[in-house]
C-alpha cells in the first residue's frame, strides 16, 4: 500500500497537471469574484469563506474523473480487481484517494489563506477556512470515489462525475461554510458545525471507498 501511494502520487504530479490545474482554477475564482462583487470590502469579507469552499469544491470535482482512469488505461486496475478480496480492494481505494487528495487538495488548501488575502478576510476567517478546508476536502475524495468507479468504463465521464457527485457534497459545503463564519461571528456555533464537518469526512471515509470498490468489479463484470 506504501509502493501504490507512492506510485499514484508521482503519477499524479507528472501526468495531467492536476494540481495546477486546480490552483490556477482556484485562483480564477478568487480573481473574479472582486470584480463580480464591486468596491465593498466589507461584503467580500463576509462572502469570501463561502466564495473559497465553493472555488474549491469546484477545483475538487475537476480532477476526480482522473481517480482511476490511468489504471484502467494501462491494465492495473483490473489486475487489482482480480488479484484482491474486497476488503483489500477497499483498502486500495483508500490509498488511491489519499494519493489523490495529496496531489491535488492539498496544494489548494495550503493556496487557500493566499486567496483569503485578495478577498479581504480576517486573519481568524482564513485560519478558520483553511482549516475546515483541511478537514472537509477529504470527504469530496471519498465520495468522489464512487462516482469516478461508476464512470471509470466511460471515455468521457468526467462531466458525469460531477454532475453525480456535487449533490452528495452539499452537507460538506454546509457545515465547512458554516464553520468558517462562526469563528468570526457571534452568537453563531463554531464547533458544532466543525464537529459535524469531522463526522461527515469520517463516514465518508468508510462508505465511499466500499461503495467504490463494489462499482468497480462491477465495472469490469
Amino acid at each position: 500500500m506504501k509502493a501504490l501511494f507512492w506510485r499514484d502520487l508521482r503519477i499524479a504530479i507528472r501526468a495531467g497537471g492536476g494540481a495546477l490545474t486546480g490552483i490556477l482554477f482556484y485562483l480564477a475564482v478568487a480573481a473574479v469574484v472582486p470584480f463580480a462583487v464591486g468596491p465593498d470590502l466589507k461584503l467580500l469579507a463576509r462572502i469570501g469563506p463561502a466564495m473559497l469552499w465553493l472555488g474549491a469544491l469546484l477545483a475538487v470535482l475537476l480532477g476526480l474523473d482522473r481517480l482511476f482512469q490511468a489504471d484502467r488505461e494501462d491494465g492495473s486496475l483490473d489486475v487489482m480487481i482480480m488479484a484482491r478480496e474486497r476488503h483489500f480492494l477497499t483498502l486500495t481505494v483508500i490509498v488511491k484517494c489519499l494519493s489523490h487528495w495529496v496531489a491535488t487538495v492539498l496544494p489548494l488548501v495550503i493556496a487557500a489563506p493566499f486567496l483569503g488575502l485578495i478577498m479581504n478576510m480576517e486573519p481568524l476567517a482564513i485560519a478558520a477556512t483553511t482549516l475546515t478546508l483541511l478537514i472537509g476536502t477529504p470527504a469530496v475524495i471519498f465520495i468522489g470515489a464512487l462516482g469516478a468507479a461508476l464512470a471509470v468504463s466511460m471515455p468521457r465521464g468526467g462531466l458525469l462525475v460531477s454532475v453525480m457527485i456535487l449533490p452528495l457534497t452539499i452537507p460538506v459545503l454546509i457545515f465547512g461554510v458554516s464553520a468558517s463564519y462562526g469563528a468570526v461571528t457571534e452568537n453563531v456555533a463554531f464547533l458544532s458545525p466543525l464537529l459535524m464537518l469531522a463526522a461527515n469526512t469520517l463516514i465518508a471515509a468508510i462508505i465511499g471507498p466500499l461503495a467504490a470498490g463494489y462499482a468497480l468489479k462491477i465495472s469490469t463484470d
